[in-house]
């Protein structure tokens, strides 16, 4: 490796790796990179980090980790599941003295604002190389988030290109659907880097991306993000049909729904914007038709 991924002097990823006998769990959805040039590039992808607490999910064997410290993350907050990466992590926090936390457990279950209730960063910001298991669930969770603006003010995070396509997607096309629609709400999302198999250990079947995510401070229109997630989930459930019939699963009476918003019944899910999905949403939880 070149002097720049050496600036840490660690040892090479693919050495700790061997030391501590870190095979890539399928199980577990892990993928890791071992370019530290990659990771530092993902990590500037949320730039600037000085005076940030950064949350990552699913270090491993630390690679984005170091990419994060090297490139002036104040402080790195780390949940890991699998026991078998925290000695590997614990040599990177002995290397940056009072900047690496790392937690042992289930992301889907961390409670975030007490996880950082210490925290005393200018700001907090989330980056990570997902899990391939757990990337959607994690993201939904983030972008429901209440109250909002959120514990966050900016996300980098790495999906399999399929996904990071969906949370882009726009009206009329087949990614479109409830991905898209409370990401494009709630935030301004873009890809910014696009990585292929080859980047990572083991490589997977499919290309990789980084989607920055920039919180919108006042979503608009205004609606209650799980209002939002039923009326999607009712519309894309049927999405070969129009919305007089697709949202029968929401209310029985979509007509009512659909004429306070002035949205022709004979629409279909992907032809409708955040905006009128939310103005659903919204025309829903203020009592347009009876729900079910």
């Amino acid at each position: 490796m070149n002097a720049a991924a050496q600036s840490d002097n660690l040892p090479p990823l693919r050495d700790v790796i061997e030391k501590h006998r870190l095979i890539a769990k399928k199980s577990l959805g892990q993928n890791f990179i071992l370019d530290l040039n990659l990771t530092r590039r993902i990590a500037r992808a949320a730039a600037p980090l000085e005076n940030c607490t950064v949350v990552e999910v699913g270090p491993g064997p630390g690679g984005l980790t170091r990419g994060l410290l090297m490139e002036g993350a104040h402080r790195v907050v780390a949940v890991e599941r699998d026991h078998r990466c925290l000695a590997a992590l614990a040599e990177i926090a002995d290397r940056y003295p009072g900047r690496l936390a790392v937690h042992e457990g289930d992301a889907l279950k961390v409670n975030w604002q007490k996880l950082l209730e210490d925290t005393n960063t200018d700001e907090t910001i989330i980056v990570a190389n997902l899990p391939y298991g757990v990337a959607t669930a994690l993201l939904t969770n983030w972008l429901e988030a209440e109250p909002w603006p959120p514990w966050y003010k900016r996300m980098a995070l790495m999906f399999q290109k399929e996904v990071a396509e969906r949370i882009v997607a726009e009206p009329g096309t087949k990614a479109y659907g409830r991905l898209a629609v409370i990401a494009q709400w709630r935030t301004r999302p873009r890809i910014v880097l696009n990585l292929k198999p080859e980047a990572f250990t083991p490589p997977p079947k499919v290309s990789s991306s980084v989607v920055f995510f920039e919180p919108r401070q006042n979503p608009t229109p205004s609606c209650s993000p799980q209002t939002l997630a039923r009326v999607t989930a009712a519309a894309f459930g049927q999405r070969r049909k129009m919305l007089r019939q697709s949202l029968k699963t929401l209310t029985p009476m979509p007509e009512l729904l659909l004429h306070k918003t002035g949205i022709s019944p004979e629409l279909r899910a992907e032809a409708l914007t955040v905006a009128q999905f939310a103005e659903l949403a919204a025309a829903f939880d203020a009592g347009a038709g009876p729900p079910r």
